[in-house]
């Protein structure tokens, strides 16, 4: 009997690892990912490889934009070359304009007598610009469409033709102005001489270029100046700086 239960106890139990028998080892992986440095190894090595490809990436996305920019610019190049060829007959006009105003002369007898007593009002001009370009009259600011010019010692002086033309206006002694002259030149171009007095010329006259028109005077919308002429330059109606195409003195 006790023979029959020592049989089934050892039965019932676990047979233990003889001595000499290996017992199993962690495996490779384990010993390696339990090492500090692993995993911080891990993130530097895939941010790595994630910069790597966006520097691939953007690089290639550069040589693309690259290559559209060059073909648009092409593209535009070719088109504008085109139409400029095709609209030649029609842009001969404004060609034919820039060519006049550039040929212009100061409406003096020789620039370096005068100076500008109030320059032009820029629309995107300097604040100091355009705070000495305002005309005030009474209570009343008006923005200077041409210039003035007058001598320091405030003497008079012969006005002339800026451009050769035909006397398109003539107003003798009207209010605050001063008397006006007005010439048409070719090109849709024409040029106006306010604070005039001495007229020299009469409507449907053709003159010269540095023609005497007249001689500086006095305006009252502009008395504190004391002897000048004003001088604006219109181009297709509208009103553009003197200086911008006078000579440089």
């Amino acid at each position: 009997m006790n023979e029959q239960n020592k049989s089934n106890q050892n039965h019932g139990e676990t047979p233990k690892k003889s001595q000499g028998e290996l017992v199993s080892q962690p495996s490779a992986w384990k010993k390696l990912l339990s090492k500090r440095w692993v995993y911080p190894a891990a993130y530097v090595a895939a941010a790595a490889i994630i910069l790597t490809l966006v520097w691939v990436y953007q690089g290639a996305s550069q040589k693309k934009l690259a290559e559209d920019s060059a073909n648009v610019t092409g593209t535009t190049a070719t088109a504008t070359t085109n139409e400029a060829g095709k609209e030649t007959g029609k842009d001969e006009k404004a060609v034919e304009v820039t060519a006049t105003v550039v040929d212009m002369a100061w409406p003096v007898a020789d620039a370096k007598d005068v100076k500008v007593v109030k320059p032009f009002f820029e629309k995107d001009g300097t604040a100091e610009n355009n705070q000495a370009a305002m005309v005030q009259y009474n209570d009343t600011f008006i923005p200077n469409i041409g210039v003035d010019l007058g001598r320091e010692d405030d003497k008079t002086f012969e006005v002339k033709a800026a451009l050769a033309g035909k006397v398109s206006r003539v107003e003798v002694n009207p209010p605050l102005t001063g008397t006006v002259i007005e010439i048409t030149h070719d090109n849709d171009v024409t040029t106006v001489y306010q604070s005039l007095s001495d007229v020299k010329v009469k409507v449907g006259d053709t003159v010269k270029q540095g023609d005497t028109i007249g001689t500086a005077g006095r305006s009252e919308i502009e008395k504190d100046l004391g002897n000048h002429v004003h001088f604006e330059v219109h181009e297709k109606g509208e009103p553009v700086n003197p200086e911008d195409l006078l000579p440089k003195k």
